[in-house]
């Protein structure tokens, strides 16, 4: 999803006069403001990305130990506790939504616990309230990678007012973007604070550092994309859900997929449309339709595979073996997500039914 090249020029045209590249100008300043207003969301911290954002996040609520996240996911979710010497805990997935499961979250919990980090998978909103009468009980913190969530709301809510923090990403691939870049939302404005510190390298002004920090800020011409291309997120999400319908029309009734989940009284984000083509009732493998797919020129992506706990660097923690996570192994196996952006035509939809109907039915 990309504005006009001419609106884009008029605003870094506006970059140029000014002469202020970084370093929290008024391009990086309104779209702060504007998110803030959009998510409704009043501690929220641009970014230069996603990872960097939840690499911060971890730090600026002081985590330490052990975190249970899921291995169900991108390779940054685990990869930013690793970052922080945190070591990552994986317990299994919901068989519906693919996200973490509560009740496989309180079994893990030791003395070296010190945080929940759940991931919205594919927009779909975790059990938020699940997963924060766990973390009451024991004194955890709960943080969300929302990469894919950006709009979801639970109740009316946005995604991003649960949780202790909850990270955004604005990479190119997603919903809204500002071709590299993301966001931290925190539920106060002192951990905001600490989090604006952190991303400045720890400086508080010319002659004052206060903690060591890192490089996380967003750039005025990043901020700009991402002025233009918030005004376009609702047109799109309305072309998304057209295509959406279609899928579910034409591909709902057999037996052998399975469609995204349908949440009671949530809004999706409509950032993928991850099918599963179950084993257990097709005579198809997933890997078997992408395969055939492509030779129709249909370019499908097999999300999240192979598993996190799955990776050499993970592999030798006692929770990645493939035995206590049976349900994430299953999805992974099982998962596709289909082509899904605005610019897809009707025709091209039906087309992409008609293939894989044909393939299924071969």
């Amino acid at each position: 999803m990309l504005p006009p090249v001419e609106q884009l020029a008029s605003r870094m045209a506006e970059i140029w006069d000014a002469q202020w590249l970084t370093n929290g100008g008024p391009k990086h300043a309104a779209l702060e403001t504007a998110l803030g207003t959009y998510l409704d969301a009043a501690n929220i911290s641009l970014f230069n990305n996603g990872t960097i954002a939840l690499i911060t996040a971890c730090q600026a609520l002081r985590l330490s130990g052990e975190v249970i996240t899921t291995p169900f996911t991108f390779a940054a979710t685990p990869h930013v506790l690793s970052w922080n010497n945190i070591t990552p805990v994986f317990a299994d997935i919901d068989p519906v939504t693919m996200n973490l499961d509560p009740r496989n979250i309180e079994p893990l919990i030791t003395n070296r616990t010190s945080a929940i980090l759940a991931v919205h998978v594919f927009g779909t909103p975790c059990d938020v309230e699940g997963m924060q009468t766990i973390a009451d009980r024991h004194g955890l913190k709960v943080i969300y990678d929302g990469a894919h969530a950006f709009g979801t709301t639970v109740g009316g809510r946005s995604v991003t007012s649960f949780g202790d923090a909850t990270m955004l990403s604005f990479h190119a691939t997603k919903l809204f973007h500002t071709a590299e870049g993301g966001a931290l939302v925190v539920q106060n404005s002192e951990i905001k604070k600490r989090v604006d510190f952190l991303k400045n390298f720890g400086i508080q002004d010319e002659t004052t550092v206060l903690m060591p920090g890192i490089n996380g800020k967003m750039s005025e011409l990043h901020a700009a994309l991402g002025l233009l291309t918030l005004n376009m997120v609702a047109d799109e999400r309305k072309r998304r859900q057209v295509i959406a319908d279609i899928y579910r029309e034409r591909l709902g009734d057999r037996p052998e997929l399975v469609m995204p989940p349908v949440v009671e009284g949530a809004t999706l984000s409509q950032q993928y449309f991850a099918i599963r083509v179950r084993n257990s009732e097709s005579r198809v493998s997933r890997d078997y339709l992408f395969d055939k797919l492509r030779q129709y020129n249909i370019y499908t992506r097999k999300y999240f595979y192979p598993l996190c706990s799955n990776y050499s660097c993970y592999r030798m923690l006692p929770s990645a073996q493939d035995h206590l996570l049976p349900v994430a192994q299953q999805v992974a196996e099982e998962v596709l997500c289909l082509p899904f952006y605005g610019g897809l035509s009707a025709q091209d939809v039906h087309r992409i039914c008609d293939a894989i109907l044909f393939i299924l039915a071969a």
